[in-house]
Order: C-alpha cells, then sequence, then structure tokens
C-alpha cells in the first residue's frame, strides 16, 4: 500500500511540476485564451495545460504495462486512442482543424479503443438478454466519439472537467474495490492522480486551461475504460454511466434542444446548464464544487447500490439522472441566452 502511495504522489508531483512548466511556456509565447462573447471567463488565461497528464498518464501507464500491470487492451485504448485524440485536439487548439477531420480521427480513436476487447458481450436489461453483436460495436463507436466530444463541450468553466474526472475514477476505484476487480483499479486511479496534478492550478480561479488536447482525450479515455469493463463483465457499464451523469445529461439534453430548435450544433455557444448556473452565481467555484459533490453524494452512492447490492442497473441509471435532468430544466439547458431571466 504504501508503494503505491508512493508512487501516486510521485505522479501527482510530476503532472503538477509539467502543467506548471506549461504554463510559462504560454505565458511566454502568449497562448492565451481570449475571452469573447462565448467565453465564460473573463481574463485572459494560457492554455493547453492538458497536455500535462496527457503525458504523465501515458507515461506511467507504458511503464504499468512494462511491468505486466495493466494489459494491451487498456495500454491500446489509452495510449493509441487517447494520444490520436489528444493530437488532433492540440493542433485544433494551434491552428483550426476541418469538423469533418475531426471526426474521421475521433472514429478512428474509437476503432483503437474497440478493436482489442473482442466480440460485444451479451447484455442482461429489465431481465432479457441482448446479443447485439456487429450493432453493439457500431454503438459502442457512437458512443465513444459522442463522450470525448461531450467532454470538450462540458470545459467551459474552472476546474468541471477536471473534478468531473478525479471523481469518476477514484468512484470506480471505490466500487472496483469494493467488487474485488483489482485488476480494473490501476488506470482510473492512475489517471485520477495525473488529473489531480493539473488540477492545482486549473482549480478556480483557474490559472490555467487544459484546452482541446486535455478534454478530448479524458472523453474518450473515460469511455474507453468503461466499455473496458463492461466488456469484461457488462454490469459494470452500469456505474460508469451513473458517474458521468452530470455531464452526460447536461450534454445529451443541451444537444437535442438546440437541434430541435434547428441550432448550428456545432457552432459554439454557451447555453449548457452548468454555464447559465455559473452566469447566475457569479462564479464558477460553487458550480464546480456542485458537480463534484452530486458525483460523491447522490451519483457514487446509487452506483455502489448497482455493484453491491444488486439494484437493476437500468433503473440506478434513470434514478441517477431524473434530479439531473430537472436541474438541466432549471439552468435552462440549451435554450437562447437572452430568453432565461440569468443575468
Amino acid at each position: 500500500m504504501d508503494y503505491y502511495f508512493l508512487w501516486m504522489l510521485l505522479i501527482l508531483v510530476m503532472s503538477f511540476a509539467l502543467t506548471l512548466y506549461l504554463r510559462h511556456y504560454a505565458l511566454h509565447r502568449k497562448l492565451l485564451d481570449v475571452p469573447n462573447s462565448r467565453s465564460s471567463h473573463s481574463v485572459p488565461t494560457p492554455r493547453g495545460g492538458g497536455v500535462a497528464f496527457v503525458l504523465t498518464y501515458l507515461v506511467f501507464l507504458t511503464l504499468a504495462w512494462f511491468f505486466s500491470k495493466v494489459d494491451s487492451s487498456t495500454l491500446m485504448s489509452s495510449a493509441g486512442a487517447g494520444a490520436l485524440v489528444a493530437i488532433i485536439g492540440f493542433i485544433d487548439d494551434h491552428r483550426h482543424i476541418a469538423a469533418r477531420w475531426r471526426l474521421i480521427g475521433h472514429f478512428t480513436a474509437a476503432v483503437l479503443v474497440i478493436a482489442p476487447l473482442g466480440p460485444f458481450p451479451t447484455i442482461t436489461m429489465a431481465g432479457f438478454a441482448l446479443d447485439m453483436g456487429v450493432i453493439g460495436l457500431v454503438l459502442s463507436a457512437v458512443y465513444l466519439v459522442w463522450m470525448l466530444n461531450l467532454y470538450n463541450f462540458m470545459d467551459g468553466i474552472d476546474g468541471i472537467a477536471a473534478v468531473e474526472a478525479v471523481t469518476t475514477c477514484l468512484g470506480m476505484v471505490v466500487l472496483y474495490s469494493i467488487t474485488q476487480h483489482f485488476e480494473l483499479i490501476l488506470a482510473p486511479l492512475l489517471l485520477a492522480t495525473c488529473v489531480a496534478g493539473f488540477l492545482i492550478l486549473n482549480f478556480p480561479p483557474a490559472k490555467i486551461f487544459m484546452g482541446d488536447a486535455g478534454s478530448g482525450f479524458l472523453g474518450v479515455v473515460l469511455a474507453g475504460l468503461s466499455l473496458q469493463a463492461a466488456f469484461k463483465q457488462p454490469e459494470l457499464i452500469w456505474p460508469w454511466l451513473i458517474l458521468m451523469g452530470v455531464f452526460i445529461v447536461d450534454a445529451t439534453f443541451t444537444l437535442l434542444r438546440r437541434l430541435l430548435r434547428g441550432d448550428k450544433v456545432y457552432e459554439a455557444h454557451r447555453s449548457h446548464a452548468y454555464q447559465f448556473a455559473s452566469r447566475q452565481v457569479g462564479k464558477h467555484l460553487p458550480v464546480t464544487l456542485c458537480v463534484g459533490l452530486i458525483n460523491l453524494f447522490w451519483l457514487l452512492p446509487i452506483a455502489f447500490c448497482v455493484v453491491r447490492l444488486d439494484f437493476p442497473g437500468l433503473a440506478g441509471v434513470l434514478l441517477a439522472y431524473v434530479p439531473l435532468v430537472l436541474l438541466a430544466i432549471k439552468y435552462h439547458a440549451g435554450a437562447l441566452e437572452g430568453a432565461t431571466q440569468g443575468p
């Protein structure tokens, strides 16, 4: 235990140190995220800090694979797919990439995640066994691409994307420990530690942003870890979906509402529930803290009931999501900014 604690402490310090260096580099090179009409921040802020946890995670995950602590499918889904998405995001942060090329790259990353996992598992839902075969693999690819783009959409205020990743991963570490899936613990624990090192400087008020390289990386890696667990034991998809509920509900509700209104959904906007909430309270910190608290004290107990007390997975997702949908409605997710009563 002491051995793992010292390694995680070292990794956290290295991620923090690299984030600090990237902040200095961005300030020196004037790589700043300058506020505009679609921004949720008010002062120019260095960007690209997500590269710190991307590199730290990939280096130490590769070392873990070398010493047989994680399997090859975990390495390929993170080091392969994650690195590809991070590179696409890094280039897009510095030089715009057309949406169609980004989408091709994202689906290529999805293939890298799915390829080593094998055939799609049989899922039991409401007492019925579903063998989805190739359709399941296609849906998995769509899920991966949606999750990595969703994470980019939700990275709009200080600390929120990093807090979501840290609490989700630590929640799964706890659940894996309780259910004795020890072979699945290392990757989410490592990711949580790497992101925590970055979060020190990203916590409100943020001194650096993660950028598309970091947010897309987190989206595809978290989704990849959830699929890897589900392909080994299908019931393990439910706690992942529950713990990522805040991001899934806000982003999906917002997208659907904008689609129904006929908006150009690929254009930047500030109509997510968390963005309206942060403008209403006038600060990022309360909203970011609320996301972490919801994950730990609402979603994690429900996920525990699913994995430990045999509470039906689909029912657990519905129970978890209903209050989140109500929050999305309360904070006008997907509404036109001028149509709300907020500032």
